[in-house]
């Protein structure tokens, strides 16, 4: 540029060194029956991917839907098994208790031996379910407990305070802190206390 008068003076442009337009895509522009098949062709690209991300997000759903599934099965197959092999132990505790009868029976004796044989074979019973976690519930001179007994019979009496267990009718039992069966017990009733 040269300055005259204080003025700048443009230059004409120099069309031969002149560089074209750059295009976004650096191609030269598509025509007007190119650019929709080149706009179709690129939507079927997103469809063809976005069906890809489907069916490998549905297989996935299928396969985490069949391990849910196996492991529901899993659980339900192993609380059996282990609801079967508890029993399995108590019945395994009470065994020599079912022999001790057997060879009671077996046997001629007298009815005092009997008898005895009847006691020990009872307190063994005892110490099996005892083991098992099976504990009476204490009655004999305790007070009337709603919770653990059932009071079967009020008597009048003035030989014991109001509310006291005089008689056990049937006992009662806890399977460790749970009630399996209330105690029948017969009550005092003292009006006068």
């Amino acid at each position: 540029m040269s300055r005259t008068n204080g003025k700048s003076e443009i230059e004409p442009l120099d069309a031969e060194h002149e560089l074209p337009a750059a295009n976004d895509a650096g191609e030269n522009p598509p025509t007007a029956a190119e650019a929709p098949a080149a706009d179709i062709a690129g939507e079927q690209a997103v469809i063809l991917k976005l069906r890809a991300e489907r069916d490998a997000l549905l297989e996935r759903i299928a396969r985490m839907q069949a391990d849910f599934d196996n492991a529901r099965k899993r659980a339900v197959r192993e609380q059996q098994e282990y609801r079967e092999y508890a029993l399995a132990d108590a019945i395994r505790d009470l065994l020599p208790v079912l022999d001790s009868f057997e060879r009671a029976l077996k046997t001629s004796s007298s009815p005092k031996d009997l008898r005895g044989g009847i006691e020990l074979i009872s307190k063994q019973l005892g110490d099996a379910l005892a083991k098992l976690g099976l504990r009476p519930i204490p009655t004999r001179g305790e007070g009337f407990d709603p919770r653990l007994h059932e009071a079967i019979e009020m008597v009048e009496t003035t030989e014991a305070p109001d509310h006291q267990i005089l008689e056990e009718l049937q006992r009662g039992y806890k399977l460790k802190d749970r009630l399996l069966r209330p105690a029948m017990v017969k009550v005092a009733r003292n009006s006068k206390s």
